[in-house]
């Protein structure tokens, strides 16, 4: 059994209901810190919903979620994320307008001391300007540093939002789909990059392609109709008969 001081993300009996409906009945489940935890389930599963309950963009109806031991639940997301979770969004979420630059430093600069300061210039803040530069190469936008970020390609934004979203040093990354609408080449070099991000860290993916969440997550859960109805490690996934009736679409022996 695993000790709740090892535990980086809790989800206990939450539930969350709008007017009459039910959308996540009950919802229980557990990441231990340093574990790479992947949620699949078929779309209406409330994947969606979760992920709004753990970062903070929905407050749940009852139930709680705890951050490396602590409640925050009913906290907004910028609280949340200065208590060490960070998340991607399902539809990019740059700043178009900024360049790539100017969308890693503003990442940065809360966590490294720097609030709002109108008479700082912040091109002199060396530490951030070299720690921006070597997340812009971690994310393989070296040479497109300058671009605004709307005029990059799809896979360019999407790597931009994960390097945004693990600038920050948050202890854990909640990432929403982020290979959706990727080509094969593309998906492959996205999950190098989550892989290599997320090294030492939590990560909790919502993912749909299953070759994506085989390959990158150590325990794999399935939420169907608001309720992980199967947890485990990817083979006892592949192999498990329910798994397989509910979601995977192959006729359970």
């Amino acid at each position: 059994m695993t000790s709740s001081r090892s535990l980086a993300l809790e989800v206990r009996e939450v539930r969350k209901s709008f007017g009459s409906i039910e959308i996540i009945r009950g919802l229980n489940f557990s990441v231990v810190a340093g574990e790479r935890h992947a949620i699949i389930g078929p779309n209406g599963a409330g994947k969606s919903t979760t992920v709004n309950l753990i970062s903070g963009f929905m407050a749940p109806t009852s139930g709680e979620v705890l951050l490396n031991g602590q409640v925050i639940s009913g906290l907004p997301p910028f609280q949340i994320n200065r208590r060490g979770l960070s998340r991607s969004f399902q539809v990019t979420n740059v700043f178009a307008r900024m360049s790539v630059w100017e969308n890693v430093r503003c990442a940065l600069l809360w966590t490294a001391g720097h609030r709002y300061s109108f008479w700082r210039n912040v091109e002199r803040l060396v530490g951030v300007r070299e720690r921006t530069a070597k997340i812009i190469e971690d994310i393989g936008l070296a040479g497109r540093a300058q671009v605004p970020a709307g005029l990059l390609t799809y896979a360019e934004q999407r790597a931009l939002e994960i390097g945004i979203t693990t600038a920050a040093g948050a202890n854990v990354i909640l990432l929403d789909e982020p290979t959706a609408g990727m080509s094969h080449a593309e998906t492959e070099r996205a999950v190098a990059l989550i892989r290599r991000l997320t090294e030492g860290r939590t990560l909790l993916i919502v993912e749909h392609d299953m070759s994506v969440v085989f390959g990158l997550a150590d325990r794999i859960s399935l939420l169907l109709y608001g309720e992980i109805i199967a947890s485990g490690t990817p083979d006892e996934i592949r192999n498990n008969a329910r798994v397989r009736e509910a979601y995977l679409g192959v006729e359970a022996a």
